[in-house]
């Protein structure tokens, strides 16, 4: 992309469409089209047709969308599958109008089937059932999916999926009813901390307390599910590294990834390591510095058993991951302490 160009971020408020902004400026890129949702609703067909027409972008990171942990997917499927399917389609739909030049599509590996083999490779979309606590969600990835499939065999035109796994870092939900495990977890025990470090300054102040003893259950930190479902997780900012590089990449790998007869215009991008919730959970648990008691709630929903993605064939292209589990837990706990926690949200 030369340094120059209109590039439409879609969803550049959110955590993978902010680090996309962040990466590209760092790199220099400065002619950036950015909507916010009151400035352009995506779900809108008649609004994205004019701003395209009128903007003219060259290059599109379609990062909008509506994404939620387990509870969010499970009580809301309909606005999961109305929703994403209006953004993706009004979107990819204009940039084939308007000629944009290349296109990003971002959606996540839970659009592989529940019990895929694993690792996941992109061959097996549509193989087996999917996930049913976030099929709806998973539907309308693979919709978009198959829309860039499709208008690049009739069109000609040069769009590109790319399925991330489990993504945290700056500027995620914490939301525990709509956040995914990682936030919520940092969340969790950050407030399970201060309510520890809060009961412990007042048996301080009132060493014979006229009150009994708080339960121990209000120290603890409770994890939906057993906490034996495997997990790869990828810091946003190497999504977004990721991203660009997929972007920039050189014609004749680009056009390969479009036209593979095994899985077209579709690519994996993840770290390729993997760690079970609760080790997870200790990890985090650990970061944030509580000392109370973890529990798990067998009773809750585990989600899918394994979701490990295989990324051979980006790894294959040059691109790897940089930051550590450890080192973007630590990122994350600190940015969203000082930027969430202290506002009250």
């Amino acid at each position: 992309m030369d340094k120059q160009a209109k590039i439409f971020v879609a969803g550049h408020r959110g955590m993978v469409g902010s680090a996309i902004v962040r990466r590209l400026r760092a790199e220099g890129y400065g002619n950036l089209l950015l909507r916010t949702r009151d400035q352009l609703d995506l779900r809108d067909q008649a609004a994205v047709a004019a701003f395209f027409r009128e903007e003219q972008p060259e290059y599109v990171f379609l990062a909008a969308a509506k994404v939620g942990g387990i509870l969010a997917n499970s009580s809301q499927p309909a606005e999961f599958i109305h929703d994403n399917l209006q953004i993706q389609c009004n979107t990819i739909h204009n940039a084939w109008l308007s000629g944009v030049k290349r296109l990003l599509f971002l959606g996540s590996t839970c659009i592989y089937p529940k019990h895929a083999p694993q690792p996941m490779r992109e061959e097996h979309l549509l193989t087996s059932p999917l996930e049913p606590t976030n099929d709806a969600y998973a539907v309308a990835k693979i919709a978009g999916i198959y829309q860039c499939r499709s208008y690049n065999r009739q069109y000609g035109t040069r769009f590109l999926a790319a399925m991330p796994n489990n993504l945290y870092g700056m500027n995620d939900n914490f939301d525990l009813e709509k956040s995914h495990v990682m936030p919520a977890l940092i969340r969790k025990f950050h407030e399970a901390k201060a309510k520890r470090e809060e009961l412990g300054v007042r048996r301080e102040d009132n060493p014979l307390p006229l009150t009994p003893h708080p339960s121990p259950d209000r120290e603890a930190v409770v994890v939906w599910g057993s906490g034996s479902p495997l997990r790869e997780f990828l810091h946003v900012d190497d999504l977004a590294d990721a991203c660009l590089f997929l972007m920039n990449l050189n014609d004749a790998p680009y056009d390969v990834l479009l036209h593979d007869p095994l899985a077209p215009a579709l690519i994996n991008v993840g770290s390729g390591e993997e760690l079970a919730i609760r080790d997870l959970a200790l990890l985090v648990k650990r970061v944030v510095g509580f000392e109370g008691e973890l529990v798990f709630d067998a009773g809750k929903p585990d989600g899918t058993p394994r979701k490990l993605a295989d990324a051979s064939r980006i790894h294959a292209l040059g691109w790897r991951h940089r930051i550590g589990l450890e080192e973007g837990v630590r990122a994350t706990y600190e940015w969203y302490r000082d930027n969430v926690a202290v506002a009250g949200r």
